[in-house]
């Protein structure tokens, strides 16, 4: 009878815990691609957009920025793919004024916008379906280092339901994709040192080629790679080792030729991430925005009176997670999801600390230490699950159901929203959504902006897409001013320069009815 009832409760408990996986995938699909163009389409997807189609800033400031009046079509043409372009102009476009950004994800977005159609919902959906190749990477991964089911489908449920991860994987960019080849990359140098064919190796050298091609931090994840090997080994000139070093210069060979564009277009880097290592925050700023990052990975609610007790609670869960694997794990084990963690996390902070830079506080940076710490509390939460304590298992049951309800619940929140803090700001101030809507209600309106800056026309590319068609504008590089037609009923002045609207005041008399600034 107790045999029975034993193998009755042990049934049930995996019934339960299929059942919670098979729907938190089904949320996080469904949660991937609905609303997928509700939110707007901000400043940085417009940049995806002109280098997808093939124009350069400098093509759009030509050829725009010359005080004529400009419909919202006028603007539209350079976030489409135009007539004549090609793969080379988009990495041409890359390669002039973008090299930070290797060319894979845009390769891959020019042809999926060519083939489907340049709109919102279809741009952002290529990252959503990259976005689910994730699941059986994930799993895959945990497979090879943990050498368990269990743990690869708790972390396939953890990621599912992310609010992070969701979040990006309706952004088009390319950090979807650098979560998948991050993954492929670490999953495939397992794998390579476990069975150390040539085979094998060749993958692992093409996977991090691919990752080097998606993102330039891939080359932390590599530093990471290298320690991990190097410790494993014991510092020993082994066969394995001498494969992975072989295997590691093959895959960076093939991104050579991204290394040649990037040292000849260097100063054209430092310029567009100028604005990332001269903001000089504190360190008391520093620490609360990393907790807030790592928190961000399980819940995200929006709530700025809870979000600081969320992220205490969140950094218990992390610390004490990496803390049980590094005590119950072999150091092959720990040792790789702490350097998938620390490598790039700690480097960063270290940098921002010295320099006074912010890199370690851009959520889109750091995507691996993410799924470090989605491995560590997978099997932390798998080893509650699976212990012979009845107490254990029920804390492994309750905290893996808390995650993945804090997860469901913050991404319901997020869908219904016009705006999250990834699009630029924070979520409670919607300026340009906000903007548009003004400029919108407004009868015969004309929008007047100053093509100034780094980044000269972004913020109008980005307003272009929720302004209404019978909108106008002109752009104009001061001192230039435009010539303002009399029938215009309402005029506005949007990122307008001090200089412009000075000028506009004097020789125009303008008085604007409303007025936006950086």
């Amino acid at each position: 009878m107790s045999i029975k009832l034993a193998m009755i409760k042990k049934t049930n408990s995996i019934s339960w815990f299929k059942l919670l996986v098979v729907i938190v995938l089904i949320l996080g699909i469904f949660f991937r691609f609905f609303n997928i163009d509700h939110k707007f389409y901000w400043f940085d997807e417009t940049f995806t957009s002109l280098r997808v189609s093939g124009y350069t800033e400098s093509e759009v400031v030509k050829q725009l920025c010359n005080g004529q009046e400009l419909s919202v079509e006028d603007l539209q043409k350079y976030q489409r793919l135009g007539t004549g372009k090609t793969l080379i102009d988009t990495i041409k476009s890359l390669a002039l004024e973008d090299p930070q950004h290797p060319p894979l994800y845009f390769s891959i977005a020019h042809f999926w916008v060519y083939w489907f159609g340049n709109s919102i919902a279809t741009i952002r959906s290529l990252s959503a379906i990259i976005s689910l190749m994730v699941f059986p990477c994930l799993y895959w991964l945990c497979l090879e280092l943990f050498e368990s089911s269990i743990v690869g489908l708790v972390a396939v449920t953890l990621i599912a339901v992310s609010p992070i991860h969701v979040l990006f994987a309706q952004e088009a960019r390319e950090y979807s994709l650098w979560t998948l080849t991050t993954l492929l990359s670490s999953v495939s140098l397992l794998r390579a040192m476990r069975l150390n064919t040539k085979f094998s190796w060749s993958f692992y050298a093409i996977s991090l080629a691919l990752s080097f091609y998606t993102f330039i931090f891939s080359g932390l994840v590599t530093i990471g790679h290298f320690i991990y090997v190097a410790i494993t080994e014991k510092w020993q000139t082994s066969k394995r080792f001498i494969n992975y070093i072989l295997a590691s210069l093959f895959g960076i060979l093939i991104f050579a030729p991204w290394i040649i564009v990037i040292i000849s277009s260097f100063s054209k880097l430092e310029e567009t991430t100028e604005w990332i290592t001269k903001m000089n925050y504190t360190l008391p700023f520093l620490i609360e925005r990393w907790l807030l990052n790592y928190s961000r990975v399980f819940i995200d609610i929006g709530s700025d009176v809870a979000q600081p007790l969320i992220s205490l609670l969140v950094l218990i869960i992390l610390g004490y997670s990496i803390y049980f694997i590094c005590q119950r794990t072999p150091e092959k084990v720990w040792l790789f999801v702490v350097t998938l963690i620390g490598t790039l996390g700690l480097t960063l902070m270290v940098a921002d600390i010295i320099t006074g830079g912010v890199f370690s506080v851009v959520p889109r940076y750091l995507f691996p230490s993410y799924l470090g710490f989605h491995l560590a509390v997978a099997y932390w939460i798998s080893a509650q699950i699976t212990a012979a304590s009845l107490r254990k298992k029920r804390l492994g049951k309750i905290v893996l159901t808390v995650l993945t309800y804090s997860g469901i619940i913050s991404c319901i929140i997020i869908s219904q929203a016009d705006i999250w803090w990834l699009k630029g700001g924070s979520f409670k101030e919607p300026v340009i959504p906000q903007i548009a809507r003004i400029i919108n209600q407004a009868t015969n309106p004309l929008v007047i902006s100053s093509c100034q800056g780094i980044w000269p026309v972004n913020d109008k590319l980005s307003l272009s897409h929720l302004l209404a068609p019978r909108v106008q504008l002109q752009l104009v590089i001061p001192p230039n001013i435009p010539r303002i037609s009399p029938t215009f009923n309402h005029i506005f002045l949007f990122n307008a320069s001090q200089e412009l609207q000075a000028l506009l005041e004097k020789e125009e008399n303008l008085k604007p009815t409303f007025r936006t600034s950086n």
